[in-house]
């Protein structure tokens, strides 16, 4: 396999790494918190437990159900159209909040994200009491993976990358992948602790609505796929 080949698949991970972490949910949500009410150093902390959690997530989603696919055939074209129209969902769901048919009973990320802290909150409590430190894990943890969406999302969307690639192109995509998580989370962490007082819902939107298009268009990508796997 050349090189070109190989920057090719990294930068696809890298690229759907950063469309898959940067939507605004409740990792980011608590990376953010921590941005915004700790020290910088405790922040980046943060954000370095948040990513191993993370990195943890999506190397499951990965390597897991694409291993299966391998030796399914049937599995790795059900998760291709499954997945392809989930990913498109979800970017749709990104580009045109508010129209994907949720309920008012549906949570928020921040009512999730409170709900993971009161959990790690009575955890700690038993292992522990107050340290700090074991508070940022144990929520840390429960925000990737206490969080089906996450999983759900991950085990198609990365899943049915997997089984589109080729074993040596496997690992360059999936370190783009995990240096995508890596340069958002700490570059999140860095933006929102120098410039706080700059970010506004207009911003957020329109990063989520960015990322969205990039969804999609994997999402496409992903469909195709699977129509030329069929025919």
């Amino acid at each position: 396999m050349d090189k070109r080949r190989v920057w090719d698949s990294f930068f696809q991970g890298l690229t759907l790494g950063l469309a898959y972490v940067a939507p605004i949910g409740m990792q980011n949500l608590f990376v953010i918190d921590s941005a915004l009410t700790k020290p910088r150093r405790r922040a980046l902390l943060t954000a370095l437990i948040v990513l191993f959690f993370d990195v943890s997530l999506s190397l499951s989603c990965f390597f897991g159900i694409g291993r299966l696919m391998q030796d399914h055939a049937w599995l790795k074209l059900a998760i291709l159209a499954i997945g392809g129209l989930v990913v498109i969902r979800i970017g749709a769901g990104l580009l045109f909040p508010g129209k994907g048919g949720d309920d008012g009973a549906a949570q928020t990320p921040q009512s999730r994200t409170s709900q993971s802290q009161g959990l790690a909150q009575r955890v700690t409590s038993k292992f522990g009491g107050g340290s700090e430190l074991l508070h940022t894990i144990v929520t840390a943890g429960v925000v990737t993976w206490c969080n089906p969406q996450a999983i759900i999302d991950g085990t198609l969307m990365l899943g049915a990358f997997s089984a589109t690639l080729t074993v040596g192109q496997s690992t360059p995509f999936i370190t783009g992948v995990e240096t995508a998580s890596a340069l958002w989370f700490f570059g999140i962490t860095l933006l929102v602790s120098l410039f706080s007082h700059r970010f506004s819902p207009r911003i957020v939107t329109a990063m989520n609505r960015v990322c969205g298009a990039v969804v999609v268009l994997y999402g496409v990508k992903l469909l195709a796929d699977f129509a030329m796997a069929v025919l």
